[in-house]
C-alpha cells in the first residue's frame, strides 16, 4: 500500500512538472510551482526527488532500470546483438505505450540541456549495468576485458539514437522498428568482437 501511494505522488509530481513546463518552459518553472500544482509541500518534494531535472527524467530512469533485468533473462546463448536488440526493444515499447507522455518527456529531455544531462548521468549507469551482466552472461572480467564496456555502449548509442529518431517524428516513427534498423546496423560488430570472435 505504502508503495502504491509513493508511485501516485511521483507520478503527480512528474504529470504537474511536465504540465507546467510545457506552458512555460523548463528555466521558468521552481520546485515550489511543482509542488503547488501537485498538491504537496515543497519537502515533500524533496521526498521524492532530489531536483527539478529528477522529476522529469524519472520517466526514462525507470525504463533504464528495468534493463539489466531484461538483458539477465535473455537466453544464455542468444548472439550478443539479440539479447541487447531485445533489452533496449522492452523500454522503446513502452515509450510507444504511453506515447504522448513518453514524447512529450523525452522531447523535453532532448531539447533541455540541464534535462540532457541529467539523462546522459543515467545512461552512465546503466551502461555499467549492462556491462556487468554482459560480463556475467559471458564468461568476463569486466576490469580486463574491453567488450562488456563497448558492447553496452553500442547498445545505448542505439537505443538514444532511437530515442531521437522518435521524437524528431513527433512519435510517428514506430519505436520498435527503429530499434531493429538500429540494431542490424550495429550487430556485425557486437557480435564480431564478442568473446568467441576474438
Amino acid at each position: 500500500m505504502a508503495q502504491r501511494k509513493r508511485r501516485l505522488v511521483s507520478n503527480e509530481l512528474s504529470e504537474a512538472a511536465l504540465q507546467l513546463l510545457a506552458l512555460k518552459g523548463f528555466d521558468a518553472v521552481t520546485i515550489d510551482e511543482i509542488a503547488a500544482t501537485a498538491g504537496v509541500s515543497k519537502r515533500t518534494f524533496f521526498r521524492y526527488f532530489a531536483s527539478k531535472e529528477d522529476v522529469v527524467v524519472q520517466f526514462l530512469a525507470d525504463m533504464g532500470a528495468g534493463m539489466r533485468a531484461a538483458l539477465a533473462s535473455r537466453p544464455l546463448g542468444e548472439q550478443p546483438s539479440v539479447a541487447l536488440r531485445h533489452t533496449v526493444r522492452d523500454p522503446m515499447a513502452a515509450c510507444a505505450d504511453h506515447s504522448e507522455r513518453a514524447l512529450r518527456v523525452v522531447q523535453l529531455i532532448l531539447r533541455t540541456a540541464a534535462l540532457r544531462a541529467r539523462f546522459l548521468e543515467h545512461q552512465d549507469r546503466w551502461r555499467d549495468d549492462l556491462a556487468a551482466e554482459l560480463a556475467q552472461r559471458l564468461g568476463l572480467d569486466p576490469d580486463t576485458d574491453l567488450y562488456p564496456q563497448l558492447a553496452a555502449g553500442m547498445a545505448l548509442t542505439a537505443f538514444d539514437a532511437v530515442l531521437r529518431r522518435w521524437s524528431g517524428s513527433d512519435g510517428a516513427d514506430d519505436p520498435a522498428e527503429l530499434t531493429d534498423r538500429a540494431f542490424a546496423a550495429i550487430a556485425p560488430a557486437l557480435d564480431a568482437v564478442g568473446p568467441s570472435n576474438p
